[in-house]
């Protein structure tokens, strides 16, 4: 009987289709947005943590690691932003207008793409990961 089993399983098992490797070049993404001031305040403080660890003496910074990125930042004198990129193809732009916004930009792997537009008071966080 268990042998009758095991060959009505392995027959079942020789039609399915075989897996085949996952598309080259995807990338996933994770945006933060506070919802209330308290969020907001932390979130302001860890970038602020983050720049200080990194010895970030600037409003904006721009740290690369690897080959073909590029990296932009437009802000006022109150603003903060962050962007930090490892690995190769990666195009971050930051814009900050209005005043009092922080944002950081994460991007790891290869041909993520991200752009930030903020207007007074904004506070973000974005992590992209890149194949």
């Amino acid at each position: 009987m268990k042998a009758l089993i095991l060959s009505a399983a392995l027959a079942a098992t020789a039609t399915l289709p075989l897996a085949t490797p996952a598309a080259a070049g995807g990338s996933v993404s994770i945006n933060v947005a506070p919802s209330n001031a308290q969020e907001a305040q932390a979130l302001r403080l860890g970038l602020a943590l983050y720049a200080l660890h990194n010895d970030i003496e600037s409003n904006g910074h721009v740290t690369q690691s690897g080959v073909n990125n590029a990296a932009g930042i437009y802000q006022g004198s109150s603003d903060q932003a962050i962007i930090h990129q490892e690995g190769s193809g990666h195009t971050g732009t930051i814009e900050q207008t209005g005043g009092n916004n922080s944002y950081g930009l994460f991007q790891f792997g290869e041909n993520t793409d991200a752009d930030i537009v903020q207007t007074g008071g904004q506070t973000g966080l974005t992590l992209q990961f890149g194949w």
